[in-house]
């Protein structure tokens, strides 16, 4: 959040719990269906624990700020979810994010990318591979097709889970381009010749391809200047959130870890159902995951920085020392009943008069 605010993002906080047409307005069946419902015991009516925060916070951006110009907002709280997202996520996440509210250049979606990459960077997440796509491809080529309704929600269930026999099925009687263009998507996923490719065999069937390609590759050309350590893979499949997303969208990933550490994308008119429809972009993730990837870090040989031990006492030298010590970042930890924490590698201790940090005893750093 510190970042965040360095960035000129504002800290907003969202009920945990509300009535349900509130919490629900404008987010469709998704999130409807992820949502935990409880009976308020005062009025009777149907109350959400809230599964996701970024409507929440386009509902502030909508009633609350109602700013001309760009609104650049940021949140930080746990949420519930009446299934997980995977098998191997967590149902009470604590979601963090980072959404910039009034804008529709890519320069937003730049930021918040390269906002989200430094984040991780701060969590000390390494070998980040990112994966870009958009949104805007896929509808096109589906509007392109005379696809709607049910047959689009095939359609797009299909894409997600790579299923050609299942894809072909629900394109048996489009057009035959259209069935060819929206068949290829499964195999446009790579380096940035994905993009030539595309511009080949889909920009000459839904004209609106081009302007999304070109956003894809001003995207990722900024984001490779300022991230140069970070690889981009292109996924034009990649469909995330496809609900509510409108343009580009983005997941960052790691090796060996199946699900996205995080994800976001552009979300225009986010804030129609609360009267404002606004350009929006943006980016969330779990706080739990980035710890438990810190903690597997330190477990596979990363070094904690351990903690202080001080000896409990009303000693105004002690106090102001430990106070001094716990302002200058570090844990320190007093002592009670002579029982000393064993997260403790060093000690504060009397010397000369004064008081000063020294080795615990009988504990080395690299035994903490």
């Amino acid at each position: 959040l510190d970042l965040f605010q360095c960035w000129g993002y504002e800290l907003v906080i969202t009920p945990h719990v509300e009535f349900l047409e509130s919490l629900l307005t404008g987010s469709g069946q998704d999130l409807d269906l992820r949502t935990f419902k409880v009976i308020d015991p005062l009025s009777g009516r149907q109350m959400g624990l809230r599964a996701d925060i970024t409507p929440q916070v386009a509902r502030v951006d909508a009633h609350t700020l109602r700013r001309e110009g760009p609104s650049r907002l940021c949140y930080a709280g746990s949420v519930l979810h009446a299934k997980p997202q995977a098998l191997s996520t967590s149902r009470s996440p604590i979601q963090l994010g980072a959404e910039l509210y009034g804008d529709a250049s890519a320069a937003s979606d730049i930021e918040v990318i390269s906002l989200m990459l430094e984040m991780l960077e701060l969590a000390e997440v390494p070998d980040v591979h990112m994966d870009l796509g958009h949104v805007g491809i896929y509808r096109g080529l589906a509007k392109a097709a005379g696809l709607s309704g049910e047959a689009e929600q095939r359609l797009f269930d299909a894409l997600q889970r790579k299923s050609r026999p299942d894809l072909e099925a629900v394109l048996a009687g489009a057009d035959a381009r259209a069935r060819d263009s929206l068949s290829a998507l499964l195999n446009l996923h790579g380096d940035a010749s994905v993009l030539d490719r595309a511009a080949a065999e889909l920009a000459p069937v839904a004209p609106a391809v081009s302007d999304a390609l070109e956003t894809l590759r001003a995207v990722a050309a900024q984001v490779g200047a300022h991230h140069p350590g970070v690889d981009v893979y292109f996924d034009l499949a990649e469909l995330r959130g496809y609900h509510y997303h409108t343009g580009i969208v983005f997941a960052a990933y790691l090796p060996g870890h199946g699900e996205a550490v995080a994800n976001g994308g552009r979300y225009d008119n986010v804030g129609r159902a609360y009267g404002r429809a606004r350009p929006a972009t943006g980016f969330a993730t779990d706080l739990k995951t980035l710890v438990q990837l810190q903690a597997a870090r330190a477990g596979n040989g990363g070094e904690s920085a351990g903690a202080i031990a001080a000896p409990a006492g009303d000693d105004p030298a002690l106090v102001a020392a430990i106070n001094e010590l716990r302002a200058a970042g570090e844990v320190v930890i007093v002592s009670l009943a002579g029982e000393t924490d064993p997260r403790c590698d060093r000690e504060l201790a009397a010397a000369g008069g004064s008081w000063a940090v020294r080795p615990r005893r009988g504990k080395t750093r690299q035994d903490s």
